[in-house]
């Protein structure tokens, strides 16, 4: 009995760190081979486990009943991911009990962004106006980019609070982002517009989806790349539709 419910608490603990790197931006070949160490460490050399974006199946062997973990909100905080490895390494070296490990996995769940809300929006806006800098632009559209970038970041995490499909979020941001570029230019308030949507509109590109994707298509794991992929084509997508709809409109 006491060995079963120690099998139990090790499910729970190594769906519960999967999820957390799952969720937060982690790979899922990492998040699969994270598991099934920790399973291995405990002596279940024949763990097996399947992830997807969306969900986790665990099983400690072959004959063992599987347990599902439904994964539905994802968002970036590799803090967070780089915790949660941490803590593997520590269970996997034997520093860490069981309950130990779960405690502090909690407090990671828990907690929330590493960086507030100010410094990732003030990190927005001053990369809005380096990549519109990057992209050839010149420094009579560093100002409009930075504000529209911070702007437009401030939209998407408002949005992304109202609406349940993110798509929709990023497009409308996009279109905010647009209208005040073209708005600044009506006002003699920068030179180039397409040099000011371009750079604002970049905090908004999925660059670690889409590196995330390559990575598990690399790795084996077709059915996440193709996902990851596809999610990453549909808010490109969302993106270029806001921006277009300005375009037309202005």
């Amino acid at each position: 009995m006491e060995e079963r419910s120690t099998q139990q608490e090790m499910v729970e603990l190594c769906l519960f760190i999967g999820r957390i790197m799952l969720q937060n931006g982690a790979e899922t070949y990492r998040v699969e081979d994270t598991m099934t160490r920790i399973a291995a460490s405990y002596g279940k050399e024949d763990a097996q486990s399947f992830v997807t974006p969306t969900g986790i199946v665990f099983s400690l062997s072959r004959t063992e009943p599987s347990k599902l973990v439904r994964v539905s909100d994802r968002t970036t905080n590799l803090h967070k991911v780089t915790q949660a490895n941490s803590i593997s390494r520590n269970i996997t070296g034997g520093d860490l009990t069981l309950r130990e490990a779960y405690k502090q996995l909690d407090e990671i769940d828990t907690s929330g962004s590493y960086y507030s809300m100010g410094t990732q929006i003030a990190a927005a806006s001053l990369a809005s106006g380096c990549f519109s800098i990057m992209f050839q632009g010149n420094w009579y559209d560093f100002l409009p980019a930075c504000i529209s970038g911070g702007i437009g970041f401030v939209v998407l995490l408002l949005l992304h609070e109202l609406f349940e499909i993110k798509f929709f979020a990023e497009f409308l941001a996009s279109l905010f982002i647009g209208t005040l570029a073209f708005t600044f230019m009506s006002f003699g308030i920068g030179h180039e517009t397409d040099k000011v949507i371009i750079g604002s509109v970049m905090p908004l590109v999925p660059g670690l989806l889409i590196t995330n994707a390559v990575r598990d298509l690399m790795a084996g794991h077709l059915i996440s790349g193709l996902s990851k992929g596809a999610e990453a084509f549909l808010t490109a997508f969302a993106i270029g539709g806001g921006v277009a709809i300005a375009f037309s409109i202005f």
